[in-house]
């Protein structure tokens, strides 16, 4: 209570929650948990000053700051289901009737149990005759230091969103109706939100990762009370005037296609007074159950129950569980299975004491006992496999245990033939080269754009592809072109647009197939941005369209076809292969392969064949286990980790760039250095302005032909004076125990993922200002020939980066195009003739190699010549090598060359050997 017998009664608050005009704005929130979040600290915080006594002055900026906050939090707080309405409304109220200490009291109860999610596990006393249990700040503090997932109740919570423009009286019953059919039996617990409109629908979607679950009822108006700028890109297209001359069924409908392009993962249903025989057909796509006339709420629960239970299943992890809990006699393979031979070893019992129990009583070679093979899976692998295609939007999904790798090489081997032509991204993983070899496949390699000033390569233009198929086109070649491999989202972060990059190309060779390497990209499904760039959501989207009668009007009307692909004859082959374990939950080498492949019947049995190729019979079924256990957990939560994920790497980029300190050190690359202005159609430049604030992304992810995944932060260090991969080693690693892997001559990269916590961002905000405050300090003890020396250091970093060269071209022996002047290359015959010893030699660096390649000679590698930067091979078996080439490995110094031996030098093939094989 206030120290002054009459004090001055604070601001209003209720009038945040009117309808003022024009709309406020919610913008602000657009991460709007961690500002949430704030916010409620921060009127935590406050109103602790307010009752711990104040001067008048004080007392009035800090009831400001309070009503402030409270009015940010009204328009956000009927969003979710906790505190819940009559909750804050009740805070409101004690607050502007002076009543600081009840109204310190209550938020300190709801920051508690926000902070150590007890309002998942129980009922929290908030409102006058509620039982008071207090949430201590012991428990509070002990909980949300817990490790995330592990502070539940038995049962896991959520909510359900119910879209409806109810009286107050009626959206009581609503909720009272759906609580009082709550049973303890139920496998799991939730709570109810209700929206009154079709926007305020959109935002909560966007808003609120508990909500699982979307209740579409009768009729609502369009518009939201409140305004989010960043909606009309999610609402596609759709407006008031739209939606308000639509039927009331078709309302609903609108609304499920809108929340189902969003968030495929929700389960939606539809209540309505139509009769099935009225509704559109594809109602059933969107809508998991419509309800005629509901009102029984028993059979609405069951059926929510039953649809987050379809997601929760975990077939093969329940199975491999139940099956580590069986009394078992194994009179087969695996001494180290029930642990027999560890536990009663006298040498090796700390392998036990280190990794527990359940891993070897899980540990087996059987496929019965409810177990499967992953090599003819019929039961809860084959299951799980399901599952996961549902997950991320595939036809059909396949588990892999021995990485990405392995899973290019099964999808390459299915689709190719001795004697096709692939065209290759030149900087992709070295699995897809040894695939082609392999495969036999004749590669024309693709160059991407270079990024000189960072040693980073950039991706491969559209451009050059369509140029490429093209010139095979005129060639009388283009029958032999079977497959483009890309990389999707490349170490670095650039993202290709996967819909204009094959609706281009099918316009010229329309079953082409398209295989793309989204090893670091298995996130992106869960994130409605990023969503539209994966290789799964491309083909569903152009699948789709070719079928679609708006899409051979547009066809048959063109007067130039040139850009768009013949819909009789233009058919959706995709394949993605993914690192599960790089960006969502799973054991190391945990990969998936996604197929969406029209003509998968053609195909079916070379993809298994190959399949079996490269599968172990050996599966690791922990890594099986965590792949399926991975699917559940995105299912579930994927959107709201992928959420904090970016919100993390927004973070460190606005900490960096709001630092003089650290801006005077170090910078983290823009869009505008990463992307050059050609492929950048909305002129988004940066991602965060010290005075302009968050760049709008969405227009740039929606248009632009490449766009820089903003979880990637390559920290340029060139100001330092000290070489990237020092910077790593010496610095981050040695001194501070913060881990990277890439580098490049004057770049660090960094990423955050769905395992990064805000604690650890700090730490590495700490770390760097301590090393720029290091650099200071160092700069201002040196003397004028140090200082000059140092500036050299940095300059050389800045200015003095070798060239990145281009591929060269395959040596004429080895290309099958030459009649034709394209620019194929068997790079399996050259592997293999360079196999034999006898048919290469060595040449070393700074001698013999440049001293042959001066009187003339087409030297010509015999091997995969890999140097890190850039960490793909700079020279395949079969190609010759150029002067650009070899310039820029001497700049290098062969610091990191992996392929040439500095005792020998770079391995090549003879010339006589060449001209042997000419003939």
């Amino acid at each position: 209570m206030s120290e002054s017998p009459t004090p001055a009664e604070p601001p209003p608050v209720a009038a945040a929650e009117s309808e003022p005009s024009p709309r406020p704005s919610l913008s602000a929130h657009y991460h709007a948990a961690r500002l949430r979040g704030d916010t409620w600290a921060e009127l935590k915080r406050t109103l602790a000053r307010l009752t711990g006594g104040t001067t008048a002055a004080d007392r009035r900026a800090l009831e400001a700051q309070a009503a402030d906050a409270l009015a940010r939090l009204g328009p956000v707080e009927s969003y979710w289901a906790f505190p819940g309405p009559q909750a804050f409304k009740h805070l409101v109220r004690l607050f502007e009737r002076g009543d600081l200490e009840a109204a310190s009291t209550l938020t300190n109860r709801i920051v508690r149990a926000l902070a150590s999610h007890t309002y998942r596990r129980r009922h929290v006393p908030l409102l006058p005759g509620d039982d008071d249990e207090e949430i201590t700040e012991v428990e509070a503090s002990d909980e949300a230091s817990l490790p995330e997932g592990t502070h539940g109740r038995d049962r896991p919570y959520f909510e359900v969103l119910i879209v409806d423009n109810l009286a107050p009286a009626d959206e009581t019953a609503v909720r009272a109706g759906l609580h009082a059919i709550r049973r303890d039996e139920d496998e799991f617990v939730y709570d109810v939100v209700i929206v009154p409109s079709f926007e305020d629908a959109v935002i909560a979607v966007l808003f609120n990762f508990n909500i699982q679950t979307v209740v579409v009822r009768y009729d609502f108006p369009f518009a939201s009370r409140h305004r989010l700028e960043v909606l009309e890109g999610y609402l596609a297209g759709l407006d008031e005037a739209t939606v308000q001359a639509a039927k009331a069924e078709d309302c609903g409908l609108m609304l499920g296609r809108c929340l189902h392009r969003l968030r495929p993962e929700l389960d939606l249903f539809l209540v309505t007074d139509v009769s099935v025989e009225e509704l559109d057909e594809d109602v059933s796509d969107v809508f998991r159950r419509v309800f005629y006339r509901q009102e029984d709420f028993l059979e609405l629960h069951l059926s929510i129950l039953r649809g987050i239970a379809s997601r929760h299943r975990t077939p093969f992890f329940s199975a491999l569980r139940a099956y580590a809990g069986q009394p078992t006699g194994v009179f087969h393979a695996l001494p180290i299975s029930r642990g027999k031979s560890v536990v009663r070893s006298n040498w090796i019992r700390d392998m036990a004491e280190f990794y527990g129990l359940n891993i070897f009583l899980a540990e087996t070679s059987t496929t019965s006992g409810g177990l499967d093979s992953l090599l003819d899976p019929k039961g809860t692998i084959k299951d799980a496999q399901a599952l996961a295609a549902r997950a991320f939007g595939a036809r059909k999904s396949y588990f892999v245990t021995n990485g990405t790798s392995t899973a290019n090489k099964i999808v390459s081997q299915a689709l190719l033939r001795p004697g096709d032509i692939a065209l290759v991204d030149r900087n992709c993983h070295k699995s897809h080269h040894y695939a082609m070899v392999l495969a036999g496949a004749h590669v024309i390699y693709l160059d991407s754009y270079p990024l000189d000033a960072w040693s980073i390569y950039g991706a491969v233009p559209q451009t050059t592809l369509v140029d490429t198929l093209r010139r095979l086109q005129a060639a009388g070649r283009i029958d032999r072109v079977k497959m483009v491999v890309l990389t999707n989202c490349t170490f670095d972060g650039i993202v290709y647009h996967p819909e204009q990059v094959m609706e281009a190309c099918l316009a010229i060779k329309p079953d082409l197939v398209f295989l793309w390497d989204e090893a670091w990209f298995a996130f992106a499904r869960f994130s409605p941005m990023y969503r539209s760039r994966t290789g799964m959501e491309a083909a569903r989207v152009l699948r789709e369209r070719y079928k679609s009668a708006a899409y051979r009007e547009r066809y048959a009307a063109a007067s130039d076809r040139s850009g768009l692909p013949d819909p009789d004859r233009a058919r959706v082959r995709v394949y993605v292969t993914q690192s599960t374990h790089k960006t969502l939950t799973a054991l190391r080498q945990g990969s998936m392969i996604h197929v969406h492949d029209q003509d998968w019947p053609d195909v079916e049995h070379a993809f298994r064949d190959a399949f079996m190729t490269h599968t172990s019979t050996s599966p690791n079924y922990q890594i099986l286990a965590s792949l399926d256990v991975g699917r559940r957990q995105v299912e579930l939560e994927g959107f709201e980790l992928v959420q904090k994920q970016l919100e993390l790497a927004f973070i460190l980029r606005q900490r960096l760039i709001s630092s003089p300190l650290l801006r005077r050190w170090f910078r983290f690359l823009a869009p505008k250095d990463l992307v050059p202005m050609g492929f950048r159609a909305s002129g988004m430049e940066r991602y965060y302005h010290p005075e302009r604030g968050w760049a709008a992304m969405e227009d740039a992810w929606a248009t632009d032909e490449f766009v820089v995944d903003p979880s990637r932060l390559t920290l340029d260090v060139a100001s330092t004076g000290v070489q990237g991969e020092t910077f790593r080693h010496e610095i981050l690693m040695r001194q501070h125990g913060i881990q990277v892997n890439k580098t490049s001559r004057n770049t660090v990269l960094f990423m955050t993922h769905i395992g990064t916590t805000r604690s650890s961002v700090a730490h590495l905000i700490d770390v760097l200002t301590r090393v720029a405050h290091g650099l200071d300090e160092q700069l201002e003890e040196l003397g004028p020939t140090e200082r000059a020396s140092f500036a050299a250091s940095a300059g050389d970093l800045r200015d003095n980066l070798p060239p990145l060269p281009d591929f060269s071209r395959f040596h004429d022996v080895f290309r099958s195009g030459l009649d034709g002047d394209t620019p194929e290359g068997d790079m399996r015959r050259a592997y293999f003739l360079a196999a034999d010893e006898a048919n290469v030699e060595y040449l070393r660096m700074g001698g013999s190699l440049e001293a042959e390649m001066a009187r003339g000679r087409d030297v010509v590698a015999a091997l995969f010549l890999t140097p890190y930067p850039p960490g793909f091979p700079l020279l395949v078996p079969g190609q010759v090598v150029s002067d650009e080439i070899l310039a820029y490995l001497r700049a290098l110094e062969l610091r990191e060359v992996h392929g040439y031996r500095p005792d020998l030098g770079l391995r090549v093939l003879k010339e006589s050997v060449l001209e042997e094989a000419g003939r």
